[in-house]
């Protein structure tokens, strides 16, 4: 089965267990190949993920997976929360973060940069707008959420 197919299947069924047991699917990944290989769940819900909550998961999602079989080579699964640096994946995920501080590598320069750290402000359709500091003075920023090649929450102290 062709990794894109098998990893849509898996996820259709991993956010219908996340679902049921009251979690969001945040990200998923298959990392490896073989007997090495890796299925990474990350689940996110309201205030937070605790070890109980990704036991309960990993419990639930292992059961149907056992069943419906698509990885027909040994695998371990890892089941966590996406941390408080977490990556912002999707769309929604900016959304959720309006106001937090936040690291973002671009695809190609923007600004003749980038690398920026700044404070979500705003989220539209297809961009997402900072404030940065750039040469000690505070700059709004819209940076095309296309052009973002990672992002992730800062941790702030």
């Amino acid at each position: 089965m062709k990794i894109d197919i098998l990893k849509q299947k898996i996820y259709d069924l991993a956010s219908d267990v996340a679902a049921d047991e009251g979690f969001e699917l945040y990200d998923l990944q298959i990392l490896g190949s073989g007997r090495k290989t890796i299925l990474r769940v990350i689940i996110d819900k309201e205030g937070g993920v605790t070890i109980d909550d990704c036991e309960k998961m990993s419990k639930s999602l292992s059961a149907l997976l056992d069943i419906e079989d698509p990885i027909k080579a040994p695998y371990t699964l890892e089941v966590s929360s996406p941390g408080i640096d977490r990556p912002l994946i999707k769309h929604r995920d900016f959304e959720k973060n309006i106001g937090k501080l936040v690291r973002i590598i671009t695809l190609e320069m923007i600004d003749n940069q980038t690398f920026f750290i700044g404070r979500i402000i705003d989220v539209g359709e297809n961009w997402v707008r900072i404030s940065y500091e750039k040469k000690d003075k505070k700059e709004d920023l819209f940076i095309p959420i296309e052009k973002i090649s990672k992002a992730r929450l800062e941790l702030e102290f």
